[in-house]
């Protein structure tokens, strides 16, 4: 009997779904055209929502991943009065999120895959054609779509670790400023650093001396947390590409395959995460011995993904256009609108629980 999913990409979106699919009694094949393991190398930082704590801990690898918790936000932006606070606490949660490196969740997914025993084919190219009844893209760009929705923000992401004068305490820093947001996350001892700029620049300001990095780093974030020593820097280059429909023709997309954000607010993976559950649930509804690629069935998960797919692509697109404009009148009205937020606790609990739980937060 053929094996009713085959997942393509064996990065920690491809891994989740094949734990997702095993924990509701589905099989499933991951095909990847690299070498088992190399997702573990990947360099980068990943703020985890409390939302996506409960999913992994449900996949049995969440203890097996070292992480930092985040306890509050601070939000602000430059040029302008208002800030806001959110807590752990006010929302009855031992920690909003969780920081960890993209590797440390590739090697934990890695782990789990290999006792349950599901077939894991690396070295092998995507085929063109299978005789799955489901095929899952779980990586890659967006490229062959005919239906998607794109933003070139102009701009890179320049990524690295940085120590502080002080402990940072659980709290994660999120600054906007003219040149982009500039995001502190908490990561054992260090911060980690995303610093967005123009993308001529980000170059530049990647190979910028220490000293000249720090400084400018210093002047983009302000006066409340200071730096005294950073790491090597890495670029990414950021925008925004959606497909706006996830299924095809027994064929579903999720993951970097599905959309990819900017990382203002943290949102890519966590959402990218609901996806998975939610397709794991929605194949589980409809039995093992079912057809996994049933038309159906999969308009019925992407009705199912539609409003929370939507509303976070719109959240964190809508906050980098908003931030990022400088005229006066704007200004003074998002420095209104941050105190606002932190006048009036419900308008902050609603923010909090939408960047835990997605859709399911409302």
């Amino acid at each position: 009997m053929n094996t009713p999913v085959q997942i393509i990409g064996g990065g920690p979106a491809g891994m989740a779904l094949a734990l997702a699919l095993h924990r509701g009694g589905m099989a499933s094949r991951i095909v990847d055209a690299r070498p088992r393991g190399a997702a573990q190398s990947d360099a980068r930082i990943l703020a985890l929502s409390h939302g996506s704590q409960l999913s992994l801990e449900t996949l049995g690898v969440w203890q097996g991943i070292p992480r930092t918790p985040i306890t509050t936000i601070h939000v602000s932006h430059a040029g302008g009065l208002g800030r806001t606070l959110i807590r752990a606490e006010e929302e009855q949660v031992p920690a909003l999120g969780y920081v960890l490196a993209a590797g440390d969740l590739a090697a934990a997914l890695d782990r789990a895959i290999a006792t349950t025993g599901i077939e894991y084919l690396d070295n092998t190219p995507a085929p063109e054609h299978t005789d799955a009844p489901l095929t899952v893209h779980a990586e890659g760009r967006i490229e062959d779509a005919m239906d998607i929705r794109t933003r070139d923000y102009g701009q890179h992401a320049v990524i690295c670790r940085t120590r502080t004068v002080k402990p940072h305490g659980g709290m994660a820093w999120e600054r906007f400023t003219p040149a982009g947001p500039v995001a502190l996350l908490p990561c054992n001892d260090e911060c980690a650093v995303v610093l967005t700029c123009p993308a001529a620049d980000s170059e530049r300001i990647a190979a910028l001396a220490d000293a000249d990095f720090l400084a400018l780093l210093q002047q983009r974030f302000g006066p409340r947390v200071s730096f005294v020593s950073v790491s090597p820097r890495l670029v990414y280059p950021l925008g925004l590409r959606v497909r706006r429909n996830p299924v095809g023709e027994r064929a579903v997309w999720i993951g970097n395959a599905a959309q990819t954000l900017h990382p203002v607010a943290g949102q890519g993976f966590n959402l990218a995460l609901r996806d998975i559950m939610d397709l794991a649930d929605t194949l589980a509804d409809h039995g093992s011995n079912g057809d996994p690629g049933d038309p159906a069935l999969l308009a019925r998960y992407a009705a199912r993904r539609r409003l929370d797919r939507a509303g976070t692509v719109g959240f964190t697109d809508g906050l980098v256009r908003l931030f990022s404009n400088a005229t006066p009148p704007l200004l003074h009205a998002r420095g209104a609108g941050l105190l606002a937020l932190d006048l009036f606790p419900p308008a902050r609990s609603f923010v909090a629980r939408r960047m835990m739980f997605g859709a399911r937060g409302w």
